[in-house]
């Protein structure tokens, strides 16, 4: 895991080497500048995959000898005898838990350790972070936007930056609330639920109920084997009298495909309505499969449409399983649930919020997992603390400016239970109490002094790594998923509302702020 790392991130190494200073005690912050997306917050994740980089830190022989070949000639044999020994027995991290909201310029992790190795795990940390939370905070807006009752598939296997990213996309979409994934290797590795139907290519390669094989399908409660094909037909007929659109219309290679499809996955039987035509053809085939199915005792699980306006369609469609449910007798018919894709975004959740749908499942890939309103996070990793004296980067930029020193992280909560302020403090001062009044710097308002009173103040970080180990129990995908749902339902709405939130103030104490312009003033 050691060589993930950019080159200068070695070099620099080296300068510390050669200088003496590589054992000096230092502290590194990862964090990001603004909120992702135009919203105020962002989801922490990737931080079990970076503890387990933690404990693979090491550089083997072949890593060594790539690193000699790569590297000027002048640097000295012993510094590459130096780096086979590091690891990360002395580094200690701290950080918020995976799944948390988190808020622009708060750490979400802290590393302490010597400086020569905290340095090189800058590479490797932002890599293993960044993407995981860009993806998270995107799947989160995309079930806020859904609600919590809407089913949430993540399809974007085919989309996402090569087999790397899509595995990362099935899993940390997860984390933000999608229910399961199509992608069987996330779902194999990650515990994820899998789920399928099928595509339009199993249904255009029928031609005729004569390609069936085989045909039938006992009951399920036991019986003789009954031609499904023609129990179909005679359906199709029925369903078509009741829709008053004429059978010839109805896709006899469509027809062919769903019959297929039954006899195979009799208690999983789902059909993709758009092949050919919703209304005359998909509609009316799946309705005369779906009840020949039920005749002998099965029950369909659903329909898909991936074309044409899915809000508008999937009412109409509801509307001819509730007329079936209702004429033919079969009550759980009306119900049966309608999943919908085709190049889905947040514009088209708006869509279909504002214009109401019977849509009970929907299918995203490509704007989920290459997140086009914001490719990358931008956290960034910097040193706060070398030898026991805090750091300060001073830009022109103020938002690029970095706050020293180590320091302990507050959350703070109105009476309401909602959290309205992030605290940073130094690590030696007191913890705030809650039902204290507090005098606090907000940034971007550093000038001037604001008192708050928290109802309940919460202490975010915890250690999770010392002595080369993992030391505290990191939880399952599925808790961290459930604590994910349950930070973000915390939020006030005005900070949760996707547009234009209001947004969330982040302060620091005043002993802080006083660091931060005695660093300034010596180094101006």
């Amino acid at each position: 895991m050691a060589p993930l790392a950019d080159l200068y991130q070695v070099s620099m190494a080296y300068g510390h080497w050669r200088a003496g200073r590589h054992r000096a005690p230092a502290a590194a912050e990862l964090f990001f500048r603004r909120p992702p997306f135009r919203g105020s917050f962002a989801l922490g994740a990737g931080l079990a995959e970076g503890l387990r980089g933690l404990r693979a830190f090491r550089f083997s022989a072949a890593d060594v000898a790539y690193l000699r070949s790569v590297l000027p000639s002048t640097i000295d044999d012993a510094f590459f005898d130096y780096l086979a020994t590091l690891d990360a027995s002395e580094v200690t991290v701290t950080a918020i838990p995976e799944g948390s909201v988190v808020f622009a310029r708060v750490p979400f992790l802290q590393v302490k350790g010597p400086l020569l190795v905290v340095q090189l795990l800058e590479t490797t940390l932002l890599c293993l972070i960044n993407y995981a939370s860009l993806v998270a905070t995107n799947a989160a807006r995309f079930r806020l936007l859904a609600g919590p009752d809407m089913k949430l598939i993540e399809m974007g296997l085919r989309r996402a930056q090569g087999p790397d990213g899509a595995l990362s996309a099935s899993r940390y979409s997860y984390i933000g609330g999608f229910d399961c994934t199509s992608n069987i290797l996330a779902g194999k590795l990650y515990g994820i639920p899998v789920r399928g139907t099928i595509a339009h290519s199993f249904i255009m390669s029928f031609r005729g109920l004569e390609e069936v094989q085989p045909r039938e399908l006992p009951p399920q409660a036991g019986g003789d084997p009954v031609d499904l094909a023609d129990l179909a037909v005679s359906w199709l007929q029925r369903v078509c009298d009741l829709l008053q659109t004429p059978p010839s219309k109805a896709n006899q290679g469509e027809l062919a495909a769903f019959v297929s499809y039954a006899v195979t996955f009799p208690c999983d039987f789902q059909g993709l309505l758009d092949t050919y035509c919703v209304r005359r053809s998909g509609l009316p085939n799946f309705c005369a499969v779906a009840l020949a199915l039920h005749q002998l005792g099965y029950q369909a699980i659903g329909v898909r449409l991936d074309s044409g306006d899915l809000a508008q369609q999937s009412k109409e469609i509801r509307g001819v399983f509730q007329a079936c449910g209702a004429h033919f007798q079969v009550p759980w018919f009306g119900t049966i649930p309608i999943a919908v894709s085709n190049d889905i975004s947040e514009q088209s959740l708006e869509e279909f919020r504002r214009e109401g749908s019977e849509i009970d499942m929907i299918g995203i890939g490509t704007h989920l997992v290459t997140c086009p309103l914001q490719p990358s996070l931008g956290c960034v990793y910097k040193l706060v603390e070398v030898n026991g004296s805090p750091c300060l980067k001073l830009t022109e930029d103020e938002e690029k400016m970095t706050i020293p020193g180590m320091k302990a992280i507050y959350r703070l909560y109105d009476a309401a239970g909602h959290p309205f302020m992030d605290l940073m403090a130094l690590e030696e001062e007191p913890s705030p109490s809650a039902g204290q009044e507090l005098g606090i710097r907000v940034l971007g308002r550093l000038e001037e002094t604001t008192k708050v009173i928290p109802s309940t103040v919460e202490p975010l970080h915890r250690t999770y790594f010392r002595d080369g180990q993992v030391c505290e129990p990191l939880p399952s995908l599925p808790e961290v998923r459930t604590h994910a749902q349950v930070s973000l339902n915390l939020l006030s709405p005005a900070h949760r509302r996707l547009h234009e939130p209001q947004p969330y103030p982040v302060a620091v104490t005043e002993r802080l702020h006083q660091l931060f312009l005695e660093l300034r003033q010596g180094s101006l």
